[in-house]
C-alpha cells in the first residue's frame, strides 16, 4: 500500500504535493494546531546522567566481551580499516539493542588523509529518575582521532519527517562515506565511497536517530509515546536530553557545539538549541538549517491566500532556467527578476482576486513565462499554479512527472492518460530501499550487529504526530530570533536548494527578512542549485561544505 502523502512533513513532506486540497492547515497536517512547547528539561524521560561505566548507558561491554571489528569490506582501496569492539547483546536489563561497537578507521581523501573513531550505541532513557528504560535513541558518532576536545567542535545532526532517521545526512551528505542521490533508484548498489565532502575534517559529527526512527524505540504506546517523543513539545524536550547526556558521557563539555537540521529537522534545531540553553544548561556555538520549515503556518496555506503563489513561483522558474534533470549547477540561476515580480506586481495582482480581468491577463503572461507552461493552463488556474500541476504539466508531452523534492529531475508518469496521476516520488521513495541498505551494511561493516527492521521512514511516528493544542501552526521563527539574541556568539547558517518545491527557498527568504537586523556573519541566508537535498549535486555539496566550514571558524574565534 502506498504510503499517504501527507505522512511525512519533511524528509517525507509530501504535504508539499498535497496543498491543494481546502480546508485549515491542521486538516491537511492530520493533526491538531499545536501547543505552546514547556520545553521541561525531562518530560517524563530519566535526566540523570549516569557516569561513563554505568552498565545503562550502553558502553562497550568488559574486555571479555570485546571481539576485534571486522575490516570494513569493500573499501580497502581506500584505505579505510576497522579494529575495535563488536557490539554484543547487553544483558537482559530492560534494554533490547545492543551494547556500543567502537572502531578505528583510516580514510583516504583527495589531498588529505582522516583517522577517527566510529562508535555505533545508544543514549537511554528512562522514566523519572531511577525509574525503568523508556527509550533508547541510537546515535552514529564519528570522532577524528588525536583532537583536542576543548577546540575541537562536536555537531549533532537529525533529518526531519517527522519520522525520518538521520541517514540522509550520514550518508548522503556529511559523514565519511556517502552513497550516490543524484537519481536514485530502488536496485541502486548500496555501495557508500569514501566522502570527499565530510565534515569530519572539522567537526565530530553525532547522527541521531529520535525514537521510532532507525532502530530507535521506546515502550510507550499511544497517547503516551505522543506526548514523550511524538509531538513538537516532547521530540523537542527528549532530543535535547540526549545531546546533553551524550556531551556529559563523553566530557564534550568544553568543546564548541553546534546543531544540523534538514527538513523539518531544521524546524527543531531552533527549538532545540532554545532548549539546551534554557533548559539542559549547554550552549550551542551555532546551527546549520538545511531546507528547513521555519513556519508551518506558511506551508500549509489556503488556496485563497496570495502567500503560498507568492513563496512557490521562483522555485518554479529556477526548474525551468536550470534544465530538466540535466542541471548539475552548484549555483542557483539568476532569479533576481522572478523574486521582485513574485514579492511586488503578482502579489499585487493576487490580492486583486480573480474577479479582475486586467490582473488575470498580466498573471497569465508573466506566470506563463516563468514557468514555462501553456498560457490557457495558467488562465484556466487564475494565474495559481499548485505545485502538482506543474510537476506533471511540464512534462506530460513526454509522459514523466517531476519530483517535488527536486523539480528538475524526472521519471517515467504510471498513469499518463490519466486526468490526475500521483505517482511516488522519483527522489523520496527512490532512495528508500538504497539508503536503507547503506545504512544496515554500514552497521554491520561497523561491528554494530542486530536482528531488527530498520526504519528510514516510519509510518508509526508520522501517522501519530501531535502538533498540539494552539490554534495558530507551529513555527520556529521565534526560537531562531531569540536564541541568537541571547548568545551573541551564536552563528546561524540556512541553506536551500533553488528547485525545491517541498521547503521553497523564497518563503524562509521572506520569513528571515521579518527578523532584527543581526549581523551578516551571525544570520546567513544561501541557495544553491538543486533540490530538497541539494547535496546530491556535487557542486552544490562542495559549496555547502566551504560555507559550513567558515560558520564553524566564524562561531569558534
Amino acid at each position: 500500500m502506498r504510503r499517504p502523502v501527507l505522512r511525512f512533513v519533511s524528509l517525507a513532506f509530501a504535504a508539499a504535493l498535497a496543498l491543494q486540497a481546502p480546508g485549515n492547515w491542521a486538516a491537511r497536517a492530520q493533526e491538531r494546531p499545536p501547543g505552546h512547547a514547556e520545553n521541561q528539561r525531562e518530560q517524563g524521560a530519566d535526566d540523570k546522567a549516569q557516569q561513563p561505566g554505568d552498565a545503562r548507558q550502553g558502553q562497550a561491554g568488559p574486555p571479555g566481551q570485546q571481539a576485534q571489528g571486522q575490516q570494513a569490506q569493500g573499501q580497502q582501496a581506500q584505505g579505510q580499516q576497522a579494529q575495535g569492539q563488536q557490539g554484543q547483546r547487553p544483558a537482559p536489563d530492560g534494554r533490547r539493542l545492543p551494547v556500543d561497537s567502537v572502531t578505528k578507521h583510516s580514510l583516504s581523501l583527495p589531498g588529505r588523509s582522516l583517522a577517527f573513531t566510529a562508535t555505533v550505541g545508544t543514549v537511554q532513557l528512562f522514566d523519572g529518575e531511577g525509574g525503568p528504560l523508556l527509550a533508547e535513541v541510537v546515535a552514529t558518532t564519528f570522532q577524528r582521532d588525536g583532537a583536542d576536545p576543548k577546540t575541537r567542535p562536536v555537531t549533532f545532526l537529525f533529518n526531519g519527517g517527522p519520522g525520518a532517521a538521520s541517514a540522509y545526512l550520514n550518508v548522503g551528505a556529511l559523514g565519511p562515506w556517502r552513497v550516490n542521490m543524484a537519481q536514485p533508484a530502488p536496485s541502486d548498489q548500496p555501495i557508500a565511497e569514501p566522502n570527499a565532502e565530510t565534515w569530519l575534517d572539522f567537526t565530530d559529527l553525532v547522527f541521531i536517530d529520535p525514537v521510532g526512527t532507525g532502530y530507535s524505540w521506546t515502550t510507550a504506546r499511544g497517547d503516551d509515546a505522543r506526548r514523550r517523543f511524538w509531538s513538537v513539545d516532547g521530540d523537542v524536550a527528549s532530543l535535547a536530553t540526549v545531546v546533553r547526556k551524550w556531551v556529559e558521557r563523553n566530557g564534550r563539555q568544553i568543546s564548541p557545539k553546534y546543531l544540523v537540521g534538514e527538513s523539518y529537522g531544521g524546524f527543531r534545531a531552533p527549538k532545540v538549541a532554545r532548549a539546551l540553553q534554557t533548559e539542559q544548561g549547554v550552549g550551542i556555538n551555532g546551527v546549520v538549517l538545511l531546507s528547513p520549515v521555519l513556519d508551518f503556518g506558511w506551508r500549509f496555506q489556503d488556496r485563497h491566500s496570495p502567500m503560498r503563489w507568492v513563496a512557490e513561483l521562483p522555485s518554479m522558474a529556477a526548474t525551468l532556467r536550470d534544465g530538466a534533470g540535466t542541471g548539475q549547477s552548484a549555483s542557483p540561476p539568476d532569479l533576481a527578476d522572478v523574486e521582485r515580480y513574485a514579492a511586488g506586481e503578482y502579489m499585487t495582482d493576487l490580492l486583486r482576486g480573480p474577479r479582475d480581468k486586467d490582473a488575470l491577463d498580466r498573471m497569465t503572461t508573466a506566470v506563463a513565462r516563468f514557468t514555462g507552461l501553456d498560457p490557457a493552463l495558467v488562465a484556466r488556474l487564475g494565474g495559481r499554479v499548485d505545485a502538482n500541476t506543474f510537476l506533471r504539466e511540464r512534462g506530460r508531452k513526454e509522459a514523466v512527472i517531476g519530483s517535488a523534492y527536486d523539480a528538475t529531475v524526472t521519471g517515467p508518469d504510471p498513469y499518463p492518460q490519466a486526468a490526475v496521476s500521483r505517482p511516488d516520488d522519483p527522489i523520496l521513495t527512490g532512495s528508500e530501499a538504497v539508503l536503507t541498505s547503506t545504512m544496515t551494511d554500514l552497521y554491520r561493516r561497523l561491528g554494530w550487529r542486530i536482528d531488527r527492521p530498520y526504519h528510514l521512514l516510519s509510518n508509526e511516528v508520522g501517522g501519530s504526530w501531535m502538533w498540539g493544542g494552539r490554534r495558530t501552526a507551529p513555527q520556529a521563527v521565534d526560537d531562531l530570533r531569540e536564541a541568537l539574541a541571547l548568545d551573541p556568539r551564536m552563528r546561524v547558517l540556512v541553506a536551500h536548494g533553488a528547485s525545491d518545491l517541498v521547503t521553497p527557498y523564497f518563503e524562509n527568504r521572506l520569513i528571515l527578512n521579518q527578523l532584527p537586523a543581526f549581523p551578516p556573519d551571525r544570520l546567513r541566508f544561501v541557495v544553491y542549485g538543486g533540490g530538497h537535498m541539494f547535496y546530491s549535486r556535487e557542486g552544490s555539496r562542495k559549496a555547502f561544505r566551504a560555507d559550513a566550514e567558515a560558520l564553524y571558524g566564524a562561531a569558534t574565534e
